[in-house]
C-alpha cells in the first residue's frame, strides 16, 4: 500500500491530539457499555416480553433465545422520493435476518424532511435542527436496548448525518448504513438550472417552469444531482459503514435489494462475532477519509457543518482549517452537477465510488489500513457488486475511467486541488465551494447590497436594483438568528445577475446548498450577524473583497470606523409552521464550524 500523503498524516495526527480527551472519554463509556453485555441479557422477563409481543412467533423464539436481533432505524415516508424505497427494506430485512439465524425489528422511525420541498419557506428554518431531532430520534429507537446491532435507513441532507450522531452513542454495537440510491436519470441538469433562471427573469411561465421540475424529480430515489444527499452516500461509502458499492444503485432493481439483503446478513455475522463495534470504525482516520472523498469529488458544502457536528459525537473535533488543508493537498476528480453537466448515475456507470477509492488510495490519499464492516482495509472498497445470476458478488473496479469528462484517475485531475476552501479576514471565517465557480469569478470585488432576510432581496431583484457589479450580504440567516435555512432560492437570480455580465457574489451567515454553482458564496460566515459581528456593521456600499484563491474575506472599512458604528438590529425571530417550538434549539445552538447544532455543547468537543 503507498505511503500516507504527509499532509494528510499531518492533519490526522493534529486531530487526534486536539480530539484526545474527548476521544478518550467517549471510548471509555463505549467500552463500558460493551462489557455489560448483549442489552437484552440484562432485560427482566417483562421487559423482554414486551420488546417481542408483537413478532410473529418464529422470531419470537428466536429473541427469546438470544439469536442476534437487528434494531432497524427507518426514516421512510412516502413523500420524499429519496426515502419512498424504505417501506419495503423491513420485511427484505427481516427475511434475510431469519435466515442468517437472527431476527429484526422496527426500532423507530425518524422524520425526513427535505430541502428541496422547503426552499424559500418557512420550513427551511426548521431544516438544519431537524437532523438534531433526528439524532434523538435514533436514541430513542435504540435506547429500548434490544438489540445486538443495528442497521440505519437514510439517504438524504440532514438525515444520514443525524443518524450518524444518534448511532454513535450506540457504538458499542454494530451498525450498518444502507441507503436507497439515486433515481434514474431525467432532464438534463443544465437544462432543468436554465428554466429556473430564466423563470427568475421573467421569460418562462410557472407552467413550464413545473414541467422542467417534474421531468427532472420524477421517481423514487435521490435527486440525481450531486448535492448533499449524495454527498452523504459518497462519505459513508469512504468511512466504511456501508457495505462497498451500496452508495449509488438505483432503488428497485435486483442489485439494490442484494444488497439491503446482504447488509442484514453482515449485521448477524457482526452481531455474532463482537469484535465490530462502530464505535472504533468511526474513528479519526474515518472522518479524515470522508474529508479527502468530500474534497476530491466536489461535494457538498453542507458537509463543513455536518462533519464538526458528527465527529464531536464521537468525541472527535475537526475544524475548518482540516478542511482547508486537506483540501489543498486532495485533487478534484469528478464532475458532476452542479460542478458539470453529468449526474451521479452517471459517474456510478463512469467508474463510480470503486474507482475513486482506489485512485485515492494509490495516491496515498486515504487511510487504507481503517477498520470496516466490511473488513480490515479500504481495498474492499475498490471492489464494485454485480449479481453473477442471482448471486451478489465483488469485482475490482473498472482498470479505467469510461468517461474522463466525469471521473479522471489522479494523474489527469480536473483540478490540482480540492472543492472547499477556508475563506478568512476582518468579516469572519467562512467556507466557499470553488469546484463549479471558474476562475475569473474567484475574486470579487465590489460594493455590498445588505439585507435582513430573503424577502427584502428577492424584492430588490425584481424592481431591478441590483443590475450592477455586487456583492449581496445576507444576514441574521446563523442557527441562532432563525435556525440557519438554507438559501438555494438566491441561486436563479443571483445566476442570472452574473449571465448579464455582471460581478456578482453573495456572503451570507447562513447556508447555500450542496447544488451551490457558478456564482462565488461566501458562507457559515462566523461571528453571525447575531453576535453583532462584523457582518451586523456592514452597510448599503461598503466595499468588500472575496477572494477564494487567496482564501480571504475582506471588508474594506477602516477598523475605528467600523467599531464606532452600532451592530444592526437582529430581526425577531418568527413564528408559525412549527418554529416556535425549535426556540430551544436556537438558544442552544452553536457555531457553523462547530456544526450550528446543539449537541457539541454537551459532548465537550470544540468547547
Amino acid at each position: 500500500m503507498p505511503a500516507l500523503h504527509p499532509k494528510i498524516a499531518e492533519v490526522t495526527r493534529r486531530i487526534v491530539e486536539r480530539s484526545r480527551p474527548t476521544r478518550a472519554a467517549y471510548l471509555a463509556r463505549i467500552e463500558e457499555a460493551r462489557k455489560a453485555g448483549p442489552g437484552r441479557s440484562h432485560l427482566s422477563c417483562g421487559n423482554l416480553a414486551h420488546a417481542f409481543a408483537a413478532s410473529p412467533l418464529g422470531d419470537k423464539l428466536t429473541i427469546r433465545g438470544r439469536a442476534p436481533n437487528i434494531g432497524i432505524v427507518t426514516s421512510f415516508n412516502d413523500m420524499l422520493s429519496a426515502h419512498q424505497p424504505f417501506e419495503h427494506y423491513p420485511a427484505i430485512i427481516k427475511d434475510a435476518a431469519r435466515k442468517a439465524g437472527g431476527a429484526a425489528q422496527v426500532a423507530g422511525g425518524t422524520p425526513a424532511m427535505c430541502d428541496g420541498v422547503t426552499q424559500g419557506r418557512p420550513g427551511m428554518e426548521l431544516s438544519l435542527f431537524s437532523r438534531d431531532v433526528i439524532a434523538l430520534s435514533t436514541a430513542v429507537a435504540l435506547t429500548h436496548d434490544a438489540f445486538d446491532a443495528a442497521l440505519m435507513l437514510g439517504t438524504c441532507d440532514k438525515i444520514v448525518p443525524g443518524l450518524m450522531i444518534g448511532a454513535l452513542s450506540f457504538g458499542h454495537l454494530p451498525i450498518l448504513f444502507s441507503p436507497a440510491g439515486p433515481m434514474p436519470s431525467g432532464i438534463n441538469n443544465k437544462e432543468k438550472a436554465k428554466v429556473r433562471e430564466l423563470f427568475a427573469l421573467g421569460q418562462v411561465t410557472r407552467e413550464q417552469l413545473l414541467e422542467a421540475e417534474a421531468a427532472s424529480y420524477h421517481t423514487a430515489g435521490t435527486c440525481t444531482f450531486y448535492g448533499t444527499a449524495n454527498s452523504n452516500q459518497m462519505m459513508m461509502e469512504l468511512m466504511g459503514v456501508h457495505l462497498p458499492g451500496t452508495a449509488f444503485v438505483n432503488p428497485g432493481t435486483p442489485l439494490r435489494e442484494a444488497l439491503v439483503r446482504a447488509a442484514a446478513v453482515r449485521c448477524i455475522e457482526l452481531a455474532k462475532s463482537g469484535d465490530r463495534p462502530f464505535a472504533h470504525i468511526v474513528d479519526e482516520r474515518a472522518f479524515v477519509n470522508a474529508l479527502v472523498g468530500l474534497m476530491a469529488t466536489g461535494g457538498s458544502t453542507n458537509h463543513a457543518l455536518h462533519i464538526p457536528a458528527m465527529a464531536a459525537a464521537a468525541g472527535i473535533v475537526i475544524d475548518w482549517d482540516d478542511f482547508s488543508e486537506i483540501s489543498g493537498v486532495t485533487p478534484l476528480l469528478t464532475r458532476v452537477y452542479p460542478n458539470g453537466s453529468a449526474d451521479v448515475n452517471m459517474f456510478h456507470a463512469a467508474g463510480g465510488m470503486a474507482f475513486l477509492t482506489r485512485e485515492l488510495l494509490q495516491a496515498g490519499l486515504l487511510h487504507g489500513d481503517v477498520l470496516t464492516n466490511a473488513g480490515a482495509g479500504m481495498a474492499d472498497y475498490t471492489m464494485e457488486p454485480w449479481l453473477d445470476g442471482e448471486t451478489l458478488a465483488w469485482r475490482p473496479c473498472a482498470e479505467k475511467s469510461l468517461d474522463k469528462s466525469i471521473l479522471r484517475p489522479v494523474s489527469e485531475p480536473f483540478e490540482v486541488e480540492g472543492g472547499i476552501r477556508l475563506l478568512r479576514g476582518s468579516l469572519g471565517r467562512g467556507v466557499i465551494k470553488i469546484s463549479s465557480v471558474p476562475p475569473d469569478r474567484r475574486r470579487i470585488d465590489a460594493p455590498a447590497a445588505v439585507f435582513d432576510n430573503q424577502a427584502s432581496f428577492t424584492a430588490a431583484f425584481k424592481a431591478g436594483k441590483l443590475d450592477r457589479d455586487t456583492i449581496v450580504v445576507v444576514r441574521f440567516q446563523g442557527p441562532r438568528a432563525n435556525g440557519m435555512p438554507e438559501l438555494h432560492s438566491l441561486t436563479p437570480a443571483l445566476t442570472g445577475l452574473q449571465n448579464k455580465g455582471f460581478r456578482v457574489a453573495l456572503v451570507t451567515d447562513g447556508r447555500m446548498s450542496g447544488a451551490s454553482g457558478a456564482v462565488p458564496a461566501a458562507i457559515h460566515v462566523c461571528p453571525g450577524a447575531d453576535q453583532e459581528s462584523p457582518l451586523s456593521r456592514v452597510m448599503d456600499g461598503d466595499r468588500i473583497v472575496l477572494d477564494a484563491e487567496a482564501g480571504t474575506l475582506e471588508l474594506m472599512v477602516a477598523p475605528a470606523e467600523l467599531a464606532q458604528r452600532r451592530p444592526a438590529p437582529q430581526p425577531a425571530a418568527e413564528a408559525g409552521w412549527g418554529r416556535e417550538l425549535f426556540a430551544p434549539f436556537r438558544a442552544l445552538a452553536i457555531d457553523p464550524e462547530r456544526g450550528g447544532g446543539i449537541f457539541s455543547a454537551f459532548t465537550g468537543a470544540g468547547a
